[in-house]
């Protein structure tokens, strides 16, 4: 099944929009969706409505077989299946399709939890890695969720210090079974699953990934924990003693198990922003409802502005977490094409071709972007969240209203596949290594920032406002170069000790993304301009709100990066040099609040 639309930019590298700029027709957007992608986001979207919701009362109370059976529908209808390769059982489906499923499945935070893991963490490493028995005999059972998959990662001394894991496996002296002590917590799926994914070091030493069925002796799968949220997803702990199991079930090669473990993440993090884009877009509409039907001093509260403000700032976030995703997932479809496009040409000119794409190479390319949409989403899902149950009021706080499950699982999506602190520091460590091994010109950037801004300022005038998102373009070049500008000042005084400092790490990673977030919503907006969308004014108007949120923080964390990276006159002459990078206009924010607010009130959803 092939549902790939229009292609951006053919070999457009991870991080690179730090570095580089855009035109429309370089990024993908769901405005580029084709037919069929659109069906199989209804499709979802349907399924949602009619299966997941209905059950959710079941799911959260945890009732025996009730997410099976779902995640059992689900599989009925491929979504399990979408990136398991046809042979074996799947649709191997593009990025962009499986993105749209779990985006629009992730109504229920249970539910998507248990989805995410399933067709992710938990299957995708037997994609990958997996030897061909191993995919015959475990693919066709997890694509159509006859069997659900868990992954095994964490213990209690390891959390993000995943290569501290202490659990143990030795081969047996006849060399036929591998023998695995040791404990692993926070098994989503842990009490349901029938395949775990789990890692330990070979004779204490080799990380390593094994395969390990349900019922193989040795193995005890412990109680549910009791969770604030999330209630309706199993998490279980595992205990293996002398938990025997086929030395075939050695997943991957012996010692490369961290190649599966970080690799598989970077797709758990794309999928868990995808899934908190799906879940802000349900509380938004709730949210919508409920104001237009609460009254008050004779009036829907809807009509208040401060009410206003509380939806267009969580439609605006979330019109930027939608823009990142499916620019992401077109980048890694587009990749995905260009080594296929060569593979082709390899094999018609008679030259060498390898057996196929690495799916994981080529994520890994963008797991900056992933990092990113991790954090920013769930930040995003955390506001919306928020705001519903402000917008509700007391009754936003009692469990018959669905705000207070959405506050309480929303708060786990900032320490999932990852915690948002490690994230960005991934995020700023990552764009520093691939500067330094030359596979991102960042540095080349960073110094002709550097030289600008040390000749005399230029007072030209502002941006023209008579032109379409013109002062979104000036905002999104001042704050590019405000990141490089910090960036550049905390490298020269720290220089490779940069990484230990972490709170810098964490402003340039906040910056970073704001770039990130800020370019991908405005070429879109220029993209639904260009098109003549009749959504184009408030795509314009959320740009326009995002622009001011990005110069505004862009600032505060470029001067908490000057202050901790210089003094005195040096440090004066920085934060002189700031001000002029951020030198704006500002917008009337409160008129393009209430347009969003407007156009969220009349479709009665996120406007777009």
């Amino acid at each position: 099944m092939d549902a790939t639309a229009a292609s951006p930019i053919a070999g457009a590298a991870g991080g690179s929009f730090l570095v580089e700029s855009r035109t429309p027709d370089e990024v993908f957007t769901p405005e580029d969706l084709s037919e069929e992608q659109r069906q199989i986001a209804a499709t979802a979207e349907r399924f949602a409505r009619e299966e997941i919701l209905p059950r959710a009362a079941a799911i959260e109370a945890k009732e025996p077989g009730a997410m099976p059976a779902v995640l059992r529908k689900a599989g009925e209808l491929g979504f399990t299946a979408a990136e398991v390769p046809e042979e074996y059982g799947g649709l191997g489906i593009d990025k962009v399709s499986s993105t749209l499923i779990t985006d629009h499945v992730s109504a229920l935070a249970s539910f998507s939890t248990a989805f995410g893991a399933h067709i992710g963490i938990a299957t995708l490493p037997l994609v990958w890695y997996g030897t061909e028995d191993q995919k015959q005999r475990y693919l066709p059972k997890l694509a159509a969720a006859e069997w659900i998959g868990a992954y095994g990662l964490s213990e209690a001394s390891s959390g993000s210090d995943a290569m501290n894991i202490r659990t143990r496996a030795v081969l047996s002296p006849d060399g036929t079974h591998y023998i695995l002590n040791g404990e692993k917590q926070w098994l989503t799926n842990g009490g349901i699953a029938d395949l775990y994914t789990v890692f330990a070091k070979i004779d204490g030493e080799k990380f390593s990934a094994f395969l390990i069925e349900r019922g193989t002796p040795g193995l005890t799968v412990g109680p549910e924990e009791h969770k604030m949220g999330i209630r309706g997803s199993s998490t279980c702990p595992l205990v293996l003693a002398d938990c025997r199991i086929p030395a075939g079930n050695l997943l991957g090669d012996i010692g490369k198990g961290h190649h599966i473990a970080f690799n598989v993440l970077n797709v758990g993090r794309f999928k868990l922003g995808v899934a908190c884009i799906g879940g802000a877009r349900h509380a938004l509409a709730q949210m919508i409802g409920y104001a237009k039907e609460r009254k008050a001093f004779g009036k829907p509260i809807a009509e208040f502005g401060l009410i206003q403000r509380k939806i267009s700032s969580s439609a605006a976030q979330l019109y930027a977490a939608e823009s990142m995703a499916y620019r992401t997932a077109g980048l890694i479809d587009a990749r995905m094409g260009d080594e296929k496009a060569e593979q082709g040409n390899a094999r018609e000119t008679g030259g060498r071709a390898s057996e196929g794409v690495d799916a994981p190479r080529v994520i890994e390319e963008y797991a900056v972007e992933c990092s990113i949409l991790k954090v920013y989403g769930s930040e995003m899902l955390t506001l919306a969240a928020d705001e519903q149950i402000a917008t509700m009021g007391g009754y936003g706080y009692v469990e018959e209203y669905p705000a207070e499950r959405t506050y309480r699982d929303a708060r786990i999506n900032r320490i999932f596949e990852g915690t948002n602190e490690i994230n960005r520091l991934i995020i700023t460590g990552w764009m520093m290594k691939r500067a330094m091994n030359g596979k991102l010109p960042l540095l080349g950037a960073i110094k002709r920032v550097m030289d600008e801004v040390m000749e005399p300022p230029a007072f030209g005038g502002d941006a023209d406002a008579s032109q379409p998102l013109a002062h979104e373009m000036a905002v999104l070049a001042a704050v590019k170069k405000m990141t490089l500008f910090a960036a550049g000042v905390a490298s020269q005084r720290f220089m490779t000790a940069l990484e230990d400092e972490q709170e810098i790490m964490a402003d340039l990673a906040d910056m970073i993304s704001q770039v990130f977030a800020l370019e991908s919503a405005l070429v879109r907006a220029q993209k639904i301009r260009g098109a003549g969308r009749r959504f184009a004014e408030v795509a314009a108007a959320m740009t326009g709100l995002l622009a001011e949120e990005s110069m505004a923080l862009a600032e505060r964390a470029a001067r908490r990066v000057l202050a901790a990276s210089g003094e005195g006159d040096a440090l004066m002459t920085q934060l002189a040099i700031l001000r002029r990078l951020a030198r704006s206009t500002p917008v009337d924010v409160v008129a393009l609040s209430r347009a969003v607010a407007r156009q969220c009130i009349e479709r009665d959803s996120y406007p777009i």
